[in-house]
């Protein structure tokens, strides 16, 4: 889980609230200002006096050189250094992720600048001080570091049907992300149900692999996308955020680079989870999968009754891709 600490200098009782509100593990406040803190909730404290304290806990370090660099990189753990970045340059947060490994955390003054430090080298920081007056950008910014790494709950469904249908109009997702085996997105005819649709990562001898796409399935279908949201496959487009995830159940973000819709035979896959039924139309072709419990992929043209593959199972309505608490009937 990435760390979210917020800068509320000077002291703002709307911006600790949002910050608590926003799942912040930490606010930096003036000195002596850590009994207002705790009057309103429970979260830790930086300040002289407070739960993390800066020369003893914390470091803040500006970097304008590679000796700022060499001396971040020298200060012992488990202290955390917090970078601010004088240039706002990729390359030495890179070094210091190499270099000192953990306990790094970058000031950023934006949601978009902490997307940005929680992805270096892959990994990313490990965690963001933001600096801002903005209660959204708080919001916005817990919002995103929560679905990095985030772990979508997986079960097993049963297959209950398979019939072949006739043409209609596939999408084929390719992001900006090589996946593996075991991984691919969470697409389904209903919000109430999704199928692990698997990534083409799979080596066969038809074609060749193509590890960045998932053929998620009919036009209609919706997939599932970061912070619990859905959008229907059709209205995927280029620089769109994915949730690219495992048959673990763990997610990552991903960036959509194209849609590829062409038109292509068929075939409706039923099932049913955790007494919901779960289904989505896919393309009718070998090289189609799903995920089976433990990772294999199974391809749609060998599916069967009776046989197990990883579903999602959601319990809410949707209204334009988000969750709202109504009657809602999906067939």
């Amino acid at each position: 889980m990435k760390r979210l600490w917020v800068d509320v200098r000077p002291y703002s009782k709307d911006l600790v609230i949002a910050a608590l509100e926003s799942g912040a593990e930490a606010v930096l406040i003036p000195d002596g200002d850590s009994h207002k803190v705790r009057q309103l909730g429970r979260i830790k404290t930086i300040e002289k006096d407070g739960d993390l304290r800066p020369g003893r806990d914390v470091e803040f370090i500006e970097i304008a050189s590679k000796e700022d660099q060499h001396r971040a990189a020298a200060i012992p753990q488990p202290k955390v250094v917090v970078l601010s970045m004088r240039d706002w340059t990729i390359i030495p947060i890179e070094n210091l992720l190499a270099s000192r490994g953990s306990n790094i955390m970058v000031r950023v003054d934006s949601v978009d600048q902490a997307r940005l430090m929680i992805e270096v080298l892959e990994r990313g920081a490990d965690g963001v001080l933001l600096h801002t007056t903005d209660i959204d950008q708080i919001k916005q910014t817990g919002q995103v570091l929560k679905d990095i790494g985030q772990q979508v709950p997986l079960t097993e469904a049963t297959v209950t049907a398979v019939r072949q249908l006739g043409m209609g109009d596939r999408s084929c997702l390719d992001t900006c992300t090589q996946m593996g085996l075991g991984e691919g997105m969470l697409v389904g005819n209903t919000a109430s149900g999704f199928l692990l649709v698997h990534s083409e990562s799979i080596e066969n001898p038809y074609v060749a692999t193509r590890p960045f796409r998932v053929n998620a399935g009919a036009v209609h279908a919706y997939v599932l996308t970061p912070g619990g949201k859905t959008k229907y496959l059709c209205d995927m487009r280029a620089g769109d955020q994915v949730l690219i995830v495992s048959h673990t159940g763990k997610g990552r973000i991903g960036y959509l680079g194209r849609n590829k819709i062409e038109s292509r035979p068929l075939i409706l896959v039923e099932a049913m989870a955790e007494q919901v039924p779960v289904g989505l139309i896919l393309q009718n072709a070998e090289t189609i999968c799903l995920v089976a419990p433990g990772g294999a992929a199974v391809s749609v043209t060998r599916l069967a009754p009776g046989q197990k593959v990883l579903a999602h199972i959601e319990r809410v309505a949707r209204h334009f891709g988000m969750e709202v608490q109504e009657t809602l009937v999906e067939r």
